[in-house]
């Protein structure tokens, strides 16, 4: 996996509700309906999910879900925009295809 730690990210999927997380935002229109409520219509963070909303699904506190975000943006899977006071996560597609490909051809 260029420029990848393959332990970082392995390490970062190694816990349900990061992996959950994860999951959530393959569809995030789905799965935070209320996504993007804090930008004015004509920002679009596409595929964005602000941390507040993210906090919000998994009831854990904003500390834990900040770490967990982090943790999972520093391995790669995770893309940040900040837009004034809040922070969008959305999935790193090309991280993602980097590891299915590695795990087919590696493991």
């Amino acid at each position: 996996m260029d420029n990848l730690n393959e332990l970082d990210v392995f390490k970062a999927l190694s816990n349900k509700t990061r992996l959950d997380i994860l999951k959530w935002l393959k569809d995030p229109e789905k799965n935070f309906p209320k996504q993007q409520a804090n930008l004015p219509k004509e920002v679009s963070i596409k595929g964005g999910v602000c941390v507040g909303d993210i906090q919000d699904k998994v009831n854990l506190s904003q500390s834990t879900v900040s770490h967990y975000l982090s943790l999972m943006q520093k391995a790669g899977l995770l893309e940040a925009v900040r837009y004034g006071q809040w922070t969008y996560y959305r999935r790193n597609e090309e991280t993602l295809a980097k590891i299915a490909e590695f795990v087919k051809q590696e493991i």
